[in-house]
């Protein structure tokens, strides 16, 4: 039987929707995606993948982000990359005007900030992208409990205050990282716990017995690492300073470029350019230092000082009153920035075991006042996973696009033009006349 070309169009046009809503039928069941580009820019790393087979439980990433802020497609983009290798990644938008005391709770600043939340851990950024998100993962995976000794009984800043000078808010940042923070008073325990990973003092308002420099010198002496925080004017830590090699310099830093960012008082110190370090690798975000004393280490200190914090050029140390108008006093014992502030100092212990030091010239930065200050305790916490040696970091390269540019001649932009603007509708043009004389002709 001869098939009529209607029907035989009929049944090629029934079969061609048939196939085609099959495929679109199975697009829906079966996904998948192949990364094309030259440079696999929409695949996550080798090392990514592995971090992410190691999480066991959800992963919620909480992004604080104004509703208009463009950098949300791009973190949907991101997030998706890892949902592809584990589906229980959660990725939800906040903006933080809608709940404020919220956002002042989480210490979340203007410019917004994203939680990652792991088993009750939280780890914080500013800056997301697929290295600080892999980092942020492999800290949370570490579900290690470190110990933090907090010297007190000197009226030190508490690690469980609540007084604006106190250290509550870092205290609690500290526990969501599971590191636990506990108060030492060397008068009533006179020992350094051997469980304790790290010590911190934290400006004395009076000096410490001598007693109790012993203890602690003798834990230096170990190769125990050491958070020290001081204030400008404070001689309570010259005796430990003295045995690292640091000299505090007379006077108070004042920043000239404090006044560039709405702030009026001068000894507000502001850090937004970092030295290379473990401690601020990655690390992009401003830092502020209310009252801070400018440091110098001597040649001859028994460690190896790399400078973490420094003051701009226009910063000087101001030894009288600051009030009114203050101007650098070149002929005096004022010293003209930039000036260091904080210091990272290390030793090798036992031939194997790194000592490890900080140093900052400002007690005050961490504190429950201003720790919510833009990169404050991200910082803050940076200095406590470095000192207690959980400061792993990958390096995942970021993925460049090569050089896709083609560079023509003049002459052959000249003959491409000619022929894209002449030649081709020429051609064009005397084609259709022998189409249309074609079929005239008929």
């Amino acid at each position: 039987m001869k098939l009529s070309p209607r029907l035989k169009n009929t049944l090629i046009t029934l079969v061609l929707v048939s196939l085609i809503g099959g495929l679109a039928a199975l697009t829906h069941r079966f996904t998948g995606q192949i990364d094309i580009t030259s440079n696999a820019s929409n695949t996550l790393s080798d090392t990514s993948q592995k971090i992410l087979a190691t999480l066991s439980d959800k992963v919620e990433i909480t992004a604080y982000l104004k509703k208009d802020a463009t950098i949300r497609l791009q973190i949907e983009q991101l997030i998706a990359r890892y949902q592809d290798h584990k589906a229980n990644i959660n990725l939800t938008f906040v903006d933080p005007a809608s709940i404020p005391e919220k956002t002042r709770e989480l210490n979340i600043g203007s410019e917004g900030g994203i939680l990652i939340e792991y088993q009750g851990r939280l780890e914080r950024l500013v800056f997301i992208d697929e290295a600080s998100l892999t980092n942020a993962l492999l800290q949370l995976a570490n579900a290690n409990e470190r110990w933090v000794s907090f010297l007190s009984g000197h009226g030190e800043r508490a690690p469980d205050g609540i007084a604006n000078f106190d250290l509550g808010s870092f205290g609690k940042a500290l526990d969501q990282h599971k590191i636990k923070a506990q108060p030492l008073n060397l008068a009533t325990v006179q020992a350094i716990p051997h469980n304790s990973n790290l010590l911190v003092i934290s400006a004395p308002a009076v000096p410490l017995m001598e007693g109790e420099l012993t203890l602690i010198k003798q834990y230096i002496d170990k190769g125990g690492n050491l958070l020290l925080l001081t204030d400008p004017n404070n001689a309570n830590l010259n005796p430990l300073l003295d045995m690292l090699g640091v000299r505090v310099l007379a006077g108070t830093l004042v920043d000239g470029q404090s006044k560039l960012y709405g702030i009026d008082d001068p000894s507000f110190v502001l850090a937004s350019e970092y030295t290379k370090h473990p401690i601020t690798k990655g690390f992009k975000t401003i830092t502020v230092y209310p009252a801070t004393a400018a440091l110098e280490v001597d040649a001859t200190s028994p460690f190896k000082a790399e400078a973490l914090l420094s003051s701009a050029k226009q910063s000087w140390t101001e030894t009288n009153v600051i009030a009114g108008k203050i101007r650098f006093d070149a002929g005096g014992v004022e010293k003209a920035g930039p000036l260091n502030f904080a210091y990272a100092l290390t030793r090798t212990i036992n031939k194997d075991t790194e000592q490890r030091i900080v140093v900052v010239g400002d007690g005050d930065f961490l504190s429950n006042t201003y720790i919510g200050n833009v990169g404050n305790l991200d910082m803050g916490l940076r200095m406590v996973n470095w000192l207690i040696h959980d400061d792993k970091f990958i390096d995942i390269p970021a993925k460049t696009t090569p050089d896709s540019n083609l560079q023509l001649s003049p002459t052959a932009i000249a003959v491409l033009s000619f022929g894209f603007l002449i030649i081709l509708p020429v051609l064009l043009l005397v084609t259709g006349f022998f189409v249309w004389r074609r079929r005239n002709r008929r």
